[in-house]
């Protein structure tokens, strides 16, 4: 009997401890802290106040606008857009970093590498801003401080209770055998250093970036991460020394954080340190679950950090759980959407092998019920980014609304959007109508006076083209609450218009004649114009397929402004017949956007070659595509791409070749045949029956193009 009951207890014990332990799908899970993508965190506390400061991810190359997140409580966050005053041309603020001077200013670092790897001033009198530049807008911390050539990036400060500010910094530290470090003086009209040097990697095993120093017990922690942030090798590690610029020795337990063992982890890494009445936490960054495509849509994390003694730190559990709060609720009553249930109109079914970022491949839908579950990790996703798309929460019984907060999956980009409640699901009452809305936030506040067991969101527009109809949160109140007194400014830009797959580009020279192009030829397609020849194109029989010859040297440009359909992570269709003698490493057959501030996945161009970008460039090595079997030179081949705005198809002569998930950020420029727009990708060999659409296609709805454009049809 006593036995019986052990096993019972054992049993139960183990079903209370499962219950309790935390997936990343979980809800009310509290990690990712905050709905969005963002990386590289620095907390602070002003005040009664948390800051947040990160770099914007999720876009292009890391290169959202700058923001900072504020919370009263720890758990409940707000968005708001900073206004700093960039050096021309920069497009992104990496790991961002702020301290409040003796001066009383609040002085905000961080770092760029479009003009070489510096690190950049700004000073204000609140610490979110408006930022006005230190030194005229000149680096701080250029590059090669410290030593020679070294990337000036990633800087954390730290104040020495001598009052010293001394910076450390650095990225790729494993080729440049070190990490910088600098003191400076902060002064809103003359910021300059003192005095600089590195510390050698020697003392840093690993060392690749993301430097951060703490002062524990009268001993100095130099925390760091390695590895590749955008794979599942990034980790970090420590090391102690007696003195801030050592000599440091290595410490255990390294790395004491690094991806879990199911994968839900992945990439944690770049962190910072923050302390609350003697018990730290690891603030840090990992990648969305699914992990997405080129490793950048990060999303920041906050667990536990404890010590065995002043040299020793224990390994970090990273959770899905978080550390939930830090003070009291600034919120009074409950969310009465927290695990209501919700259907919509459609919700989004990723699919895709595996790659370099998904070992075993994906296979996740982004139900609606994700909307009402209060975890900033998962989100609902319609299906496709066609709108309106509408998403219905039931309260189970009639509530008092006075508040709906809703956090969308990008907060520094505009929705346009309304509220209504019902209590029968017939009958539909306007609750807020943001159908014109221009500003961004996260998450987006209404307020209203309503009684209803309903309430439906309809999205109708979205700042940038296409953009999902997709939300991380809806919460909703009875009561109402303080707001930060902060609101983003409205935007003139958009909404991105939505393609109906209409054939724009069309080029089939079946009616010509073989020789020298002379003159132009018309574009058949919806856009209108005329193909202009560029060098020496000619027609010509290619086995018995009359077709454009290039020469490698020669293209063919239409120079109508292509539709913003096209414009950034737009669904389109781009197909073409193609012959290539000799097959080199990345032969342009089709562009139709520009290189211009070429920053990952914002370019896209078709392919024909056998670099890591030989079916379609993308502007980076992450998110390049490579045929899987690269078809055979000397051939007509049928070659076709088509994105539906979460996943990129590559069709070979009918059949899928790849299927890679993808966001992309292009923006439409001039339709070229045969050319990129860089000389060593132009083409050689013969091109006839090229289209573009503006919309995804099917693998029915492909192969059917390439049967209308085959050009060995009598």
């Amino acid at each position: 009997m006593k036995q019986s009951l052990s096993i019972l207890l054992c049993l139960f014990l183990f079903a209370c401890t499962a219950k309790q332990e935390v997936q990343f799908n979980s809800p009310g899970a509290g990690n990712p802290l905050l709905p969005g993508y963002f990386a590289d965190p620095t907390v602070k506390k002003f005040g009664d106040t948390y800051y947040l400061y990160a770099t914007t991810d999720g876009i292009k190359l890391a290169s959202g606008e700058p923001q900072v997140w504020m919370s009263k409580d720890f758990v409940h966050w707000y968005n708001y857009e900073m206004e700093i005053e960039l050096p021309r041309g920069l497009t992104n603020c990496w790991a961002p970093d702020v301290l409040k001077g003796d001066d009383g200013n609040y002085y905000y670092f961080m770092g760029n590498c479009q003009f070489g790897c510096h690190i950049y001033g700004y000073v204000s009198e609140s610490p979110v801003g408006p930022w006005k530049p230190l030194n005229n807008g000149a680096p701080v911390i250029p590059v090669g401080t410290g030593k020679e050539n070294l990337p000036a990036l990633d800087a954390q400060f730290v104040q020495t209770e001598e009052g010293e500010v001394v910076a450390f910094f650095g990225t790729w530290c494993t080729s440049f055998g070190g990490l910088g470090w600098a003191h400076l003086t902060l002064d809103a009209e003359n910021t300059r250093i003192t005095k600089e040097g590195y510390i050698p990697i020697e003392q840093l095993p690993g060392l690749f970036e993301a430097p951060f120093v703490l002062k524990k017990d009268g001993r100095w922690l130099m925390m760091y991460s390695s590895g590749d942030c955008r794979l599942g090798d990034y980790a970090v590690h420590y090391a102690w020394a007696d003195s801030l610029h050592g000599p440091y020795q290595y410490g255990e337990n390294n790395p004491i954080l690094s991806s879990s063992e199911d994968g839900t982890v992945d990439s944690p890494g770049h962190h910072s340190v923050i302390e609350k009445n003697g018990t730290y936490y690891i603030a840090y960054h990992r990648h969305d679950n699914p992990h997405s495509s080129g490793g950048e849509f990060r999303q920041v994390c906050v667990d536990p950090l404890h010590f065995s003694d002043t040299y020793t730190l224990d390994k970090v559990v990273p959770s899905h759980s978080g550390i939930g709060y830090l003070a009291k609720s600034a919120i009074p009553g409950k969310n009465i959407a927290f695990g209501a249930q919700a259907e919509a109109s459609s919700h989004y079914h990723l699919q895709a092998p595996p790659n370099r970022f998904v070992p075993d491949g994906v296979d996740h839908e982004y139900l609606p019920g994700y909307a009402t579950d209060d975890n900033n990790g998962t989100m609902w996703k319609a299906g496709n980014n066609s709108l309106p798309q509408s998403l219905t929460i039931d309260l189970g019984k009639t509530r008092t609304i006075r508040r709906i907060a809703t956090q969308f999956e990008y907060p520094t980009f505009y929705y346009q959007y309304k509220w209504e409640v019902s209590n029968d699901k017939e009958n539909w009452t306007l609750f807020a109508d943001n159908s014109s809305n221009r500003r961004s936030g996260s998450p987006m506040v209404d307020d209203g006076e309503a009684k209803a067991r309903y309430a439906r969101i309809t999205v109708t527009g979205t700042e940038k083209a296409g953009m999902y109809a997709a939300i991380w949160n809806v919460k909703m109140y009875e009561r109402l609450f303080d707001l930060p007194p902060y609101v983003n400014n409205e935007v003139a830009e958009g909404p991105g218009r939505v393609g109906e797959r209409e054939l724009l580009v069309e080029f089939d020279p079946k009616e010509g004649s073989p020789g020298n192009i002379k003159g132009t030829i018309p574009n058949s397609g919806t856009m209108g114009g005329e193909f202009t020849p560029v060098g020496n194109p000619r027609l010509a029989v290619t086995e018995g397929v009359l077709s454009l010859s290039l020469d490698g040297k020669s293209f063919l440009i239409l120079r109508e402004p292509v539709p913003e359909t096209l414009h950034w992570n737009a669904p389109f269709t781009v197909s073409a017949w193609v012959y290539n003698p000799e097959i080199g490493e990345g032969e342009c057959v089709v562009s139709w956007n520009t290189r211009r501030n070429m920053l990952q996945a914002s370019y896209a161009a078709m392919m024909y070659g056998t670099a890591p970008y030989g079916a379609v460039a993308h502007g980076d090595g992450y998110v390049d595509v490579a045929f899987r079997e690269l078809p055979e030179a000397g051939k007509w081949h049928h070659l076709a791409i088509t994105f539906d705005g979460m996943c990129e198809y590559v069709y070979v002569n009918g059949k899928l070749d790849r299927q890679v998930p993808l966001t992309l950020f292009v923006e439409a420029d001039e339709v070229k045949i045969g050319a990129s727009g860089m000389p060593l990708e132009n083409y050689t060999g013969s091109i006839t029956g090229v289209r573009i659409y503006d919309g995804f296609s099917t693998e029915r709805q492909v192969n059917e193009i390439m049967e209308e454009t085959n050009p060995f049809n009598e």
